[in-house]
């Protein structure tokens, strides 16, 4: 299994592109994290306080920042999302492998952020075709939990259509998760 910490793999289906996010995506980058309309929707959970809305260059700078740190250290992987048809930054996702001494032990948590223009059922498709056909073996996991709260209704659809169900019941102690199991050993 290719370990996803020393070489960060491309991604790409019809209509979107993932590639590791570089600090020369943080002007592009910027549009989606200080979209007013889009932050609402993004998984803060557990991030000590950090909400994801970042107004100026400098924050987005030192959000990339701290992003690649985690990389180093083997804390999450962040992609940039890129829309091919326009080779647009529309904006990432994030995933780890969870490591914790209760019941959520070894799932991977997936995080999607998109720019309100994007924010659709094509996209969310074209995410998660990816995410369910590689991440479950990139990441060494059999379960993926994504949060969509209840006013993300086209993440919703798309999380179901893509076999994500309701969690129905909290994530350590938070709400609105969605789960996929899968045994990668058998794809």
């Amino acid at each position: 299994m290719e370990d996803v910490y020393k070489i960060c793999p491309v991604y790409k289906n019809e209509y979107i592109t993932f590639r590791q996010t570089i600090m020369e995506d943080s002007k592009d980058l910027l549009r989606c994290y200080s979209d007013e309309k889009a932050v609402p929707l993004f998984n803060s959970d557990n991030c000590h306080g950090d909400d994801f809305y970042y107004n100026t260059l400098e924050k987005m700078k030192k959000a990339i920042g701290f992003w690649k740190f985690s990389y180093e250290n083997r804390y999450f992987v962040r992609w940039t999302i890129i829309l091919n048809s326009t080779n647009e930054i529309i904006g990432t996702i994030e995933m780890f492998h969870r490591t914790a001494e209760d019941e959520f032990n070894h799932y991977g948590v997936l995080r999607i952020d998109l720019d309100s223009k994007h924010e659709n059922q094509k996209i969310i498709d074209a995410i998660l075709e990816i995410v369910n056909d590689n991440f479950y073996n990139l990441f060494d996991v059999n379960v993926i939990l994504t949060k969509a709260i209840p006013q993300a209704k086209d993440r919703i659809l798309s999380l179901t259509k893509k076999g994500y169900v309701p969690l129905g019941k909290k994530f350590i102690v938070y709400d609105d998760y969605f789960l996929r199991v899968v045994n990668y050993l058998q794809k």
